[in-house]
């Protein structure tokens, strides 16, 4: 069944964007993650334009991260505290990369970087992905046993000026690099059109040794608070929400999540880490090989305002 989708001005099959949705809901349940890092690169390969998935996908992402903050709050496992500051830095990183997606929008260099920036991103995150996954069943074969840091061990991040008490997570800590990895993930979302747990977790955690139980819970509403701002940008300043588009997304992605999350429960944690690497891999190398091929039109004709 054919349905026509106004800002994305062409018509698409609603079961397969449904499939879609479902496909990424299930892994997003699987992995505990938002999915956008897939949802946009799929989106993209099925013909709709970069700029639109990006932007619709930022829509997405925020309606399917309410529900999973809104659990952690209420399990009190949100340091509201590290959250603001962080908020601090996606604020600003957001208003940044919608300023940078609009500017290489009207220069018509916008597809190009979102194809270099997952094809960097995903290969190198993929990659050390996999690798870890693929170290970490090794270990496990030959029942070694990996030697976990300290909780108190710090490093020179620690000794930067500046600092702040996080009750919640029970760490005092600089405010210098929680609002830089705020600004690099609102950045980073608003270009991508990715929520960017799947980097922020890690940094929280090794980078800044916060602790594991506030981490998820307080990416999970800088993701929804950031992401939410970007929409409302991008809809007011490129007009490339598709709401249609997002509608089927999220009704396809509710019904895959759930069952995600269930055969998440039956996999080892190095097998799951092991998949999504092998997975987000597998997206870089494929825009890697979208970018190499000869395309079927040498040329485009792009409407310009002022000159001749």
């Amino acid at each position: 069944m054919q349905l026509y989708l106004p800002i994305a001005d062409l018509p698409v099959n609603v079961f397969l964007i449904l499939a879609m949705g479902a496909a990424v809901g299930f892994v997003s349940g699987m992995f505990g993650i938002g999915g956008g890092f897939l949802m946009t690169p799929l989106l993209i390969f099925v013909g709709i334009a970069p700029a639109v998935a990006v932007a619709t996908v930022a829509s997405h992402i925020a309606a399917s991260s309410f529900s999973g903050a809104l659990s952690y709050w209420r399990k009190r496992a949100i340091d509201p505290m590290l959250a603001l500051v962080l908020l601090c830095g996606g604020m600003a990183g957001t208003v940044l990369g919608v300023w940078t997606f609009t500017r290489l929008r009207s220069l018509g260099q916008l597809d190009l970087l979102i194809a270099l920036s997952y094809v960097v991103l995903l290969s190198g995150v993929g990659g050390a992905m996999f690798w870890e996954g693929l170290r970490a069943i090794q270990r496990s074969k030959h029942g070694q046993v990996v030697p976990l840091r300290r909780s108190g061990a710090h490093g020179w991040i620690h000794g930067l000026p500046l600092k702040v008490r996080f009750k919640r997570s029970k760490i005092y800590l600089s405010a210098i690099p929680v609002v830089a990895i705020g600004l690099i993930i609102g950045f980073i979302g608003a270009i991508m059109g990715i929520g960017g747990g799947f980097i922020l977790v890690p940094m929280l955690i090794y980078l800044l040794r916060i602790p594991t139980s506030t981490v998820i819970g307080t990416s999970m509403l800088l993701t929804l608070v950031t992401m939410t701002f970007a929409t409302v940008l991008h809809a007011a300043t490129n007009h490339l929400v598709d709401v249609v588009l997002a509608l089927i997304l999220m009704t396809g992605g509710v019904t895959g999540a759930q069952f995600g999350a269930r055969a998440g429960q039956r996999i080892r944690g190095e097998h799951l880490r092991l998949l999504l690497g092998l997975l987000i891999l597998a997206v870089g190398i494929r825009f890697a090989v979208e970018l190499g091929i000869r395309p079927a039109d040498l040329y485009t004709v792009r409407e310009t305002t002022g000159g001749t």
